[in-house]
This record gives structure tokens, sequence and C-alpha cells, in this order.
């Protein structure tokens, strides 16, 4: 039997790091068009094994024309078929180049397609009649893609990074759209994800923050952010690429095909003015639609319910714009269900609501964990003392406590009683300063308590300095620490006395320089006309109001001439101070 055919290399070399050379017979045959696969009767299969290979051995030497000239002359005949094919439906010539380009699996369908039809008419006609063998090769692969009927758009999404299987599912949910419309609401959504101005990494930073602190049951709308999210964390560079359009656009539209649905005038522009209402600036809309995809599939009227039902139990303020940049799964479902259970848990510990709606939009990551795990960092700071109101206060500081591990708490509980403080203490600390449970114990605790020991302050007296200011434990040593000591010598204190000061009321180094420091000590030299050396014996003149204390009692004592100390001006109350002054 003799057949018409074109001679086609059945390992077509396309660009793709994937594509693995066929056989040489296909026990299958794919049809043109939308039919399935289907296996070839019996007989008919022993007819095509009878038939000897049309594809040219790439190792016979009889060859008249070097095999990789043949490859690379089919490839391009190939990829320009499929341009001159997208240009039919209104794609320029060089975003068609760049398609056919980039969809290398596509067009190796198409070859293959091309090749089994040609084999079934072919046989079909006996040799005698076919038409499409008469067609030449750029023309049979037009008529293959025509006949896929999905007027390029499953070319166009392999070209976007999706794979072969992907581009063809999304591409039904596509029918009704024309491709350019397609190609230019991609570019559209491009630019609000991947803008070229941003800083790409914080999205994945944010993504993981998010879904370490996340323990409750989710819904179908977490579920599907979560697998796109460990889809791009199974590929080179991890979450960290979740802000670059190479990697991580494929996978949303897998995860999310409807988006590529969405009208940009009726859908995506009144999205983002609803949002800039709100509160979200244009610029960081992106981190939401990234972080959350549900969102931008999202009717307008469905979230301003979300949004409405928040505000009403007092979850949300007017700043919802920044609270949904924090943390866009709070428009999840099943996190607004958990907000109840948050509420409720902390009423049953007797912590003020306002407490906790401050903690939730200070740090809203709270409402993605279970009331079980919140129960035992609750359980953690009992023990130090710390319940109700004064639970309500640390929670209102530091909210991120909550969602500490135990056994990182526990670290820092440690490290303080190893500084001779007792439980109690502890919790006197935390209630003042809960920061500092949550810096790290080598990189900022340790290296403060050297510091202090530099500058003077032996372990002896390291409790009564932590104590009256354990903010010294997370304040900047470089940008604030230093420069008060600095000004504080510039004035004529020496290091002895800082140190001595430091001792005595720890509080000085939290001043501000030109709001306190600097009017106080001018007040002292030039107006009261007292040495700098006063303030030595009596640091804590710098912590009283100049407006409301200082100046005043001068100003009588002045009058009256009356000179004293700087503790006796300032440390007796209002009654003490009128029965000893001003009654004389």
């Amino acid at each position: 039997m003799t057949t018409k055919s074109l001679s086609i290399p059945l390992d077509f070399p396309f660009p793709s790091p994937k594509v693995h050379p066929l056989p040489k017979f296909h026990p299958k045959i794919q049809f043109p068009c939308k039919f399935p696969l289907f296996s070839l009767p019996q007989r008919i299969q022993f007819l095509r094994n009878q038939c000897p290979p049309k594809c040219q051995n790439p190792n016979d030497n009889n060859n008249p024309v070097p095999y990789t000239i043949q490859q690379e002359a089919l490839f391009t005949e190939t990829r320009e078929a499929i341009s001159q094919f997208l240009q039919e439906f209104g794609i320029s010539a060089e975003e068609s180049n760049s398609i056919a380009l980039n969809s290398p699996k596509y067009a190796k369908m198409l070859v293959d397609s091309v090749k089994d039809l040609e084999e079934w008419t072919s046989w079909k006609s006996g040799g005698d009649g076919n038409e499409f063998a008469t067609l030449g090769f750029k023309e049979k692969v037009a008529y293959m893609a025509k006949e896929k009927g999905d007027n390029g758009k499953v070319a166009f999404l392999e070209s976007l990074g999706l794979s072969l299987s992907s581009s063809m599912n999304a591409a039904r949910y596509l029918h009704g759209e024309s491709l350019p419309n397609l190609t230019h609401k991609v570019k559209y959504m491009k630019e609000i994800l991947f803008p070229s101005n941003d800083d790409k990494r914080l999205v994945g930073k944010y993504a993981r923050c998010m879904m370490m602190n996340l323990s409750i049951p989710i819904d179908e709308d977490l579920q599907k952010t979560l697998s796109l999210f460990e889809k791009v964390e199974a590929r080179r560079g991890g979450l960290d690429m979740l802000g670059y359009s190479d990697v991580t656009f494929r996978y949303l539209v897998e995860s999310f095909p409807r988006i590529l649905l969405l009208p940009i005038d009726s859908h995506l522009k009144p999205m983002m003015e609803f949002l800039e209402s709100i509160g979200v600036p244009k610029e960081r809309m992106r981190e939401i639609f990234l972080l959350f995809p549900p969102v931008i599939i999202c009717d307008i009227t469905g979230i301003n319910k979300k949004v409405q039902a928040l505000k009403k139990v007092g979850a949300v303020d007017k700043d919802f714009g920044k609270m949904l940049l924090k943390y866009p799964w709070i428009l999840s479902t099943a996190i607004q269900e958990n907000y109840k259970e948050v509420v409720s848990f902390f009423h049953m510990e007797k912590v003020d609501k306002s407490s906790v709606d401050t903690a939730i939009r200070s740090w809203p990551h709270i409402l993605g964990c279970s009331t079980s795990k919140l129960k035992v960092m609750v359980e953690q700071f009992a023990e130090l003392g710390v319940r109700n109101k004064k639970l309500g206060q640390v929670i209102s500081k530091s909210p991120q406590l909550l969602l500490r591990k135990p056994q990182e708490f526990l670290k820092v509980v440690l490290f303080l009683e190893d500084l001779r403080f007792d439980r109690e203490t502890v919790g006197q600390v935390a209630s003042r300063c809960p920061e500092i449970f949550a810096a790290g114990i080598e990189k900022t605790l340790k290296k403060k308590i050297e510091f202090l020991d530099r500058i003077g302050v032996s372990k002896d007296h390291l409790p009564r300095v932590i104590k009256k200011y354990p903010e010294l434990l997370v304040s900047d040593v470089t940008r604030t620490i230093l420069p008060r000591m600095k000004y504080l010598k510039d004035v004529g204190l020496s290091k002895k006395d800082i140190t001595f000061m430091v001792r005595r009321f720890s509080p000085l180094l939290g001043y501000s320089i030109d709001e306190v420091l600097r009017p106080k000590y001018e007040f002292l030299v030039n107006t009261m006309k007292k040495p700098v050396e006063d303030v030595v014996g009596y640091p804590r003149y710098f912590s009283y109001s100049l407006e409301k204390k200082i100046m005043p009692r001068f100003w009588v004592l002045k009058g009256r001439n009356i000179e004293c100390s700087l503790k006796d001006m300032l440390a007796k109350n209002d009654e003490e101070f009128a029965a000893d002054f001003m009654d004389c």
C-alpha cells in the first residue's frame, strides 16, 4: 500500500526542557478538532506496523539533508504558521511571533496532529484523492490550529508559562473571549500585580508569615490560596518569588482561571476604586490580590458586606484599609468566623473587648490562630501574674506575643530570672514592656546587657536599672542610647557622671534630646543659673514637665529669694511644696 505523506521527525526539537522523543508509532491516534483519543482496531494497528517508518533516521548516514537542518526548517515553518494564524485574530506580528516562539508544546501538538491525520487520511483514501496530503506543511499546521477550536488561546496561555494541559483547561473557561481582548486583559492585570518599581520579595515574606500563624480549619478560598503558595514555594527561590510575574502568573491562572474572565471596565477597575475608598493605596493593591486572589473574583457587594459586618462588632475602624494590607485573609469566611471564637475566648478570660479589638487591629494574624493555641500563651502570662486587665494591656501593646511559641517565651523568662528577677518582677516587666518577650535573646537582649556592662552598669545594678526602665533592653543602641549619652557628655558631664545617673534613674536614656533633655538643660543653666552637675545628684529632674512644674516652682522660689536643691524643689507634692515654701 502506497501513501502520500510529509516526512516529519517525530522527536521534534522544540525548546522545552520536558520534551521527550515520541516512539515511531502510536497505538493511539489523536484526531483533529475536539475528538477524544481512542485505540485503532487491531487490524489497522497491524497495517501501520507493517509500514516502513516515514521519518528519516537521524543516525542514517545516507540522509541527503542533515537532520538538524531539516528540524530547524520544520520548526521555523511551524512557528511561522502559528504566528500567521494568530495574526488572523488581530494580534500584531511582533506579539504573534513571540507567542509562537514561547508555545513549543502547542506547536508539537499541532505537528503530531498533522502527522496523525496525514496517516489516517492516507490509509482511508488508499492513496487516492487525498486533498490533505496535497497541502503544504505550513498550511497543514494552520489547518490543525483552526480545527482545535480554541482560536489561538492555548498558544497564548502556554506563552505565559502555563503547561499545555493547564492552557487547554483555561481555554475552555475563556471560550467566549476574543484573543485580542484576552491579551489586553493579561497586560492590564500584570501591570497591577507585578509593577516594576516594587520590592517583589516583600509579598513572599508576608505570605510566609500568614501561613506560619494559621491554625484553624480553612474554607475553599483559603485552600486555593495555600495551593498557589505551595506551587510557588516548590520553585527555585521559594515564596520569595511570589511577587515575580514569570513565576507566579502561570500558577495564578491555573489556580484561579476565572480571573481571565473578569471584564476590566465593569469589574477590575471598580474593584480597585472600592479598595481605594476604604483606605488601600493603589500602589499596594497588588499585595492584597497576590496574598488572597479570591478578592479579585469577588463582587464588591459581597466584600462590602464583610467589611460592614466587622465594623458593626467593632473589629475594625476607619483605617480598615491598613488592616486589610496587614492581613488580606480577614475577608475569608473562615477567618471572620474565627473572630467570634477569639472574642468569646478572651471574654471568658475577663479581658476587655476594647483591648481585644485593639490587638486584632494591630496584629490581625491573631484571627488565623485557634483558641486552643491562644490558651497556651494566655496560661504562660497567667503564671507571671498577668491576667484580666493586665493581660489586655499586654496584648494591646504587643499582640504578636499571642502567636509566640511557648518555649521561646519561657526562654526570655529564664533569661530575666538569671538576672535575679523573681517571677512577680518578671510579670511587672511584661506588663510595662511586653516587647521584651518578642525579642531575640542572642541578637537583642544579651547585647544590651553587654552594652550596659561596658558603660559601667554592673550586674548588681541591672535589676534596678531594668525594672525602672525595661525599655532599655529593646532600645536601639546606635540610634537612641548613644546619641543621648553623647549629648550629656557635650554639656559637660563625664562618663562616670552619666553612669551614676543611669544607675539611679535609667529612664534618662529614653528621653528625646530635642523635646526633653536640651530645653530642660538650657533652663537649668541659663535661667535657673545652676551648674549642670546638679542633675548628677538628681537625674529625675528631666522627668518633670518644664511648663507645668519646673518653671512655676522656680519662679515662686525666685520671687521669695529662696535657694534650694533640685530635689527639694521638685520631689514634693503640691501640698508639701506650698507648706514649705509658700506659707512662710
